[in-house]
């Protein structure tokens, strides 16, 4: 423990007397200051043993004095040393009379004592407690060490709060309490799940400092657990996103060589919830084996391959979520064909601080973010997920309707809000997702499929995601929207826009005009103002400069697409 005023007055070479506030001598002390300043408080950090002569002090003025203790007080100094024999032969009654008003531990110090003396007594100290800290770190250290090694996290948790005479509690990826230690810390560290809940959400390594809450009358402070816990809480993981929490509950802060214990515990369960690079790539190769399986029509051997891996993923209604990147420029060209859904849901606004924070923790890597969302979703509510990366598109397997979907579905929001709420001026990646309707183990080929035309209308549209269930709901219209489309449109109806120049009849809207009433003469002309003769001069007209005959339905749906194209880029 750190040097205190007790420790100093009985230290046999310093010879120091308690003149005042002798119940107050377990006060620590941080370091010994030296000052014959009248108001030496705005040098004070608080802690120190202040040692004066009293050189440009009136030490007998009791007025004085009450004011000067008062300040020092007020600054939390933990005492007050003065040395006789310089300028007073004896500590003066009204500088102990104010100590005494006021508390504070009142040390005189012999002349044949030197400042530099105390000074060096208390570096010492703090040194020798600094040391004697060190060492139980590594001895804690070890312990842990010994206890992970033998029995595993369960038994690192009881070495750690037996270190820190408190309690000390393990959390997975999606915040549930795994183990705890000792047992009765069990209902006190489901109470923070919360707080460990908004930890995870931050980028790690993360910490924060909570409070437990009033106890249950289950604890170690005798049965009552009515003291309040100052509780730590400490992200695991060396990815992004942590895989683990560790909480550290104790009922002050902690000390030097409890600080060693935690940070040692961090590192150690770090170890053992991580993943190894070689089983992480395993579980990556059964995934697409199991995924090749399934594209191939094989479901019952790719639930053999997978066993339990999976759970009941593969016998549910999946959906399948294929991701990957699209460059920014490709994206603002398909913006100048004429296609600006972007944010077909208008929550660009709406989610523009969130969407910061996800590109923020995503890097710029908008695939791999979306990997870990929808890994961290799955963790989080119990669901199994198959994700496969298949260079650089991401292949994700996921319940119908689960909260893996649903994570997939708001991360694309939040990459659309900040999409068009920003500038983007170079040829950074852009995320397009496609995602299949619900199906099952035997249509997964089919699955695929969808999902791959769902990706290519979000790359085409230059949108975030697209549900191929969206696809039959919409119009086709949009989909022709690309350069080709619209020089095709262009070059169709260029003779008839040519002769429309020239003042000598309007054959684009009267074609329009006689497509969209299905060819009826009377309904036509009567939407144009003339006469359906008239009307069917012109049909003829358009039919000579074109070459081409308009009983052709196949014709008249060439044009009709072509004048749909070309008034979407009017």
């Amino acid at each position: 423990m750190p040097p205190t005023l007790a420790s100093l007055v009985h230290h046999s070479a310093l010879k120091l007397t308690v003149r005042a506030g002798g119940e107050r001598l377990d006060t620590p002390v941080r370091w010994v200051h030296a000052s014959e300043l009248t108001d030496p408080v705005p040098y004070m950090e608080g802690g120190e043993l202040l040692l004066i002569t009293a050189l440009k002090l009136d030490a007998e003025d009791a007025e004085a004095m009450r004011r000067y203790v008062k300040r020092l007080v007020g600054a939390g100094v933990a005492g007050l040393g003065f040395a006789v024999g310089v300028h007073y032969e004896e500590t003066p009654k009204a500088l102990v009379d104010a100590a005494e008003g006021e508390g504070l531990p009142l040390l005189e110090v012999p002349r044949r004592t030197p400042f530099l003396a105390i000074s060096k007594a208390v570096s010492a100290a703090i040194a020798a407690d600094q040391y004697r800290a060190v060492t139980a770190g590594f001895a804690a250290q070890r312990e842990l060490t010994k206890q992970a090694l033998s029995d595993g996290p369960e038994g690192l948790l009881t070495a750690l709060a037996s270190q820190v005479d408190g309690w000390a509690a393990l959390y997975d990826a999606s915040g549930a309490v795994v183990a705890t230690a000792p047992e009765w810390a069990g209902r006190r560290a489901a109470r923070i799940t919360g707080d460990v809940e908004r930890l995870r959400e931050r980028a790690a390594p993360a910490s924060s400092v909570v409070g437990g809450g009033a106890g249950d009358g289950e604890g170690g402070d005798g049965g009552d657990g009515s003291g309040e816990d100052r509780v730590e809480l400490h992200s695991l993981g060396t990815g992004r996103r942590a895989r683990a929490a560790l909480a550290v509950g104790t009922a002050a802060a902690l000390g030097t060589a409890e600080r060693y214990a935690v940070h040692s515990a961090i590192a150690l369960l770090t170890l053992t919830t991580e993943r190894s690079r070689s089983l992480y790539a395993a579980e990556q190769r059964i995934g697409a084996a199991v995924l090749r399986m399934l594209l191939a029509g094989q479901p019952d051997h790719a639930r053999g391959v997978a066993g339990d891996l999976y759970g009941g993923l593969l016998d549910a209604p999946y959906r399948m979520i294929l991701a990957e990147a699209a460059s920014a420029s490709a994206g603002r060209a398909r913006a100048r064909a004429g296609d600006t859904d972007t944010d077909p849901d208008g929550g660009g606004a709406a989610v523009s601080a969130e969407a910061a924070a996800v590109l923020a923790e995503a890097g710029g890597d908008l695939v791999g973010g979306l990997g870990e969302v929808v890994e961290s979703a799955a963790a989080r509510s119990g669901e199994a997920v198959l994700v496969v990366p298949d260079g650089e598109r991401l292949v994700v397997l996921a319940a119908d309707r689960g909260a893996v979907v649903a994570a997939c579905a708001q991360y694309a929001e939040a990459v659309g809000g900040a999409r068009s709420g920003s500038e983007q001026t170079g040829d950074e990646d852009e995320l397009v997702v496609g995602i299949s309707a619900p199906a099952g183990p035997i249509a997964a080929g089919a699955a695929y499929k969808q999902a791959e035309q769902a990706l290519s209308v979000a790359r085409r549209r230059g949108r975030v995601l697209v549900e191929h269930e969206d696809l039959a709901a919409g119009s086709v219209v949009p989909l022709l929207a690309d350069d080709a489309v619209r020089a095709f449109a262009d070059g169709l109806l260029r003779p008839l826009y040519e002769h429309d120049a020239t003042g000598r009849g309007d054959l684009v809207a009267s074609l329009r005009a006689w497509l969209s009433r299905h060819g009826q003469w009377d309904a036509a002309a009567a939407d144009l103002g003339v006469h359906r003769h008239t009307l069917r001069y012109r049909m003829r007209r358009v039919e000579e400069i074109l070459g081409r005959s308009l009983d052709d339905p196949d014709v008249r749906m060439e044009l009709w697409l072509a004048l749909k194209t070309t008034a979407s880029a009017e």
